[in-house]
């Protein structure tokens, strides 16, 4: 074979390295790409420069800062940021990721694991196996690498010591054995100098096994055969463009071929692949990896989210799920909290219900959870709301990973892994009913909304919205009056004031208030409901124009001075925990339709001003 052709025909692997603070990974990857030649002549004057004004490896040159590119990086001596570095030999291609060892950076490496065919775990042979070392090969097992190196580095500190590498070794292994990680193969490394890199050691003879370029070389890989998988391609979007009808999207697995028999998920509809169209070119084919556009012999309702799947290899639809959750963000997942589910170029409102446990890293533990704090990992419950197409996350990537998004500010805040399905609901059918909202609304002559009045405790919300009830019913209106504390003491009387109890609390007055606007009533709703994502995720139940927010904009000292309950004397003395506006925020809206600033208004023209929008 012609040596271009040869070039083509390498396998490509995906690599990363993590490990806790200060174990070697960045000074490894610039070890791996010096001995594959990957260095050009100006990199390394310029490395060599660099290195001799900051002094950072003594007489020789920092390899680390080939990689660590960011200045505050080089200045710390840490990773921050993902590196992701390209070279190769004669024998494979290699896109590999230098990940940050910092707990508060463990978002980057899960993003680098979440591709990665083999993880380099790095440990100090001095410190030996630390929690963060524990973290990261709990983590890369959980997103689905398969191929783990124990890479014990800085040898020499420890004098070569074949004791101390044993010892680690069998500290490690007994962590791999309780979490069932996959097998691992150890290296003893001095990644500054080379030894048991490229070549092996002459400082440890006592080491049989192979180096570290010698096992990236050679280690099999699962997806070296992608056609071997079942076909699935997420469409991504459907090009109309001169009379094409084409589903576009990149494949994810699989093979397909002009002729083949597909169903397009969620719906399951069937259809033949009359043409495979990549980039220009017209093809009898395409694989796993290839973005595509396959144009079906019938006419399907497709559109982006939907899923091109093999008719005999379908993947599974369900709207609720168990899965394993990796927490990224520094406010805590909560329970019946709703955030944005993607998965591939699919989109779904998530509530979480329950937080089943969260997992100690460092005993394996299953421990009683309500929340997930920042860097937690935990197995929750997810309710959707409506059916995606998936699979568990330990037979396809694609289809059983997603990210969760806050709904208030689109930060990604956690990253997911589908376990199963829960089937409980696959029994209940929405049953239709001849008298239907419209109905009720005409037989009272009026609009049925929900007007949410809130704010602080003590902004006046119960008063207004007991004012604006009677000024309603005087007009011959239809309604009911939602307030926070009656509810409390009733339908909610099981809850507290956590953040977790505050967001059910308000889900639960948002579905009663969805009941009776359905009955055709008027509702009014007076709650603090403190948190923004749960009243976005109340207005959404609603149709547009029936949501109504209300913000009664009372100034903290002024709510402080009246204090007609001493609920925030109670607060200040820390005699009453959780109190918004004390020591629980209360996040003011951002939009709402109606602004009552009643430090500057009576009573009397906050229900006017309410009454005049709503008619």
């Amino acid at each position: 074979m012609p040596v271009q052709e040869a070039r083509e025909h390498r396998g490509l692997l995906r690599l990363i390295t993590c490990g806790s603070v200060d174990d070697g990974k960045s000074t490894l990857l610039g070890r791996l790409l010096l001995e594959t030649h990957s260095i050009l002549e100006d990199q390394f004057t310029a490395l060599r420069a660099d290195s001799g004004r900051a002094g950072g490896a003594g007489a020789g040159i920092d390899l680390a800062w080939l990689v660590d590119g960011l200045m505050a990086e080089r200045e710390q001596g840490i990773t921050i940021d993902v590196a992701y570095r390209f070279f190769h030999t004669a024998k494979r291609k290699f896109i590999v990721a230098d990940t940050p060892g910092h707990e508060q950076y463990t978002r980057n490496m899960v993003t680098g694991a979440s591709t990665a065919d083999v993880a380099v775990i790095l440990v100090d042979a001095r410190k030996g196996v630390l929690t963060q070392t524990r973290r990261h090969a709990y983590l890369t097992a959980l997103l689905g690498v398969r191929r783990l190196v124990l890479a014990v580095n800085k040898m020499d500190l420890v004098g070569h010591a074949r004791e101390r590498f044993d010892a680690i070794v069998a500290d490690f292994g007994e962590f791999a054995r309780q979490a069932q990680l996959p097998p691992v193969t150890a290296i003893p490394l001095v990644a500054t100098n080379g030894d048991n890199v490229a070549t092996a050691s002459a400082a440890m003879p006592w080491h049989a096994g192979t180096t570290l370029l010698n096992y990236l070389e050679t280690v099999a890989l699962d997806d070296e055969e992608p056609a071997k998988r079942p076909f699935r391609m997420p469409v991504q979007w459907v090009n109309r463009a001169q009379g094409l009808r084409g589903l576009a999207g990149q494949i994810v697995s699989g093979l397909v071929r002009v002729g083949d028999h597909v169903q397009v998920w969620p719906a399951g509809t069937e259809s033949v692949v009359a043409r495979v169209i990549t980039g220009q070119d017209e093809r009898q084919s395409a694989v796993g990896g290839q973005s595509t556009q396959i144009v079906l012999g019938t006419e399907v309702d497709a559109g982006r989210g939907s899923v091109v799947a093999a008719l005999e290899h379908p993947p599974q639809v369900a709207d609720q799920f168990e899965a394993t959750v990796i927490w990224l963000h520094e406010a805590p997942l909560l329970q019946g909290r709703s955030y944005l589910l993607k998965i591939g170029t699919q989109l779904a409102a998530a509530t979480v219900a329950p937080v089943r446990y969260r997992v100690n890293v460092n005993t394996l533990e299953q421990l009683a959870a309500e929340r997930l704090e920042l860097n937690d990992i935990g197995v929750c419950e997810l309710a959707l709301d409506r059916d995606i197409v998936f699979a568990p996350y330990a037979e396809d990537r694609a289809l059983g990973g997603f990210v969760l998004i806050d709904r208030v500010t689109n930060a990604t805040v956690g990253a997911g892994l589908i376990r199963f399905a829960l089937r409980r609901a696959a029994n209940l059918h929405r049953q239709l009913l001849d008298v239907d909202k419209a109905v009720r609304a005409r037989q009272k002559a009026q609009r049925p909304r929900v007007v949410w009045l809130t704010g602080l405790s003590g902004a006046g919300k119960s008063t207004i919205a007991n004012l604006l009830e009677r000024k309603l019913v005087a007009g011959g209106r239809h309604t009911y009056l939602l307030d926070g504390d009656n509810v409390r003491l009733g339908l909610n009387r099981d809850l507290g004031f956590s953040a977790q109890d505050r967001v059910a609390n308000v889900r639960r007055i948002a579905e009663v208030a969805k009941l009776m606007v359905d009955a055709g009533l008027i509702v009014i709703v007076s709650a603090i409901s403190p948190f923004r994502a749960e009243r976005r995720t109340a207005r959404e139940l609603f149709e547009p124009g029936e949501f109504v927010e209300v913000f009664v904009d009372t100034p903290l000292e002024v709510v402080e001075q009246r204090d007609a309950k001493g609920l925030y004397r109670k607060a200040r003395a820390g005699l009453l925990k959780n109190f918004t506006g004390i020591d629980s925020p209360y996040e003011v809206p951002e939009s709402p339709e109606v602004h009552l600033r009643t430090t500057g208004m009576s009573v009397e023209s906050a229900a006017l001003q309410l009454l005049a929008y709503l008619d």
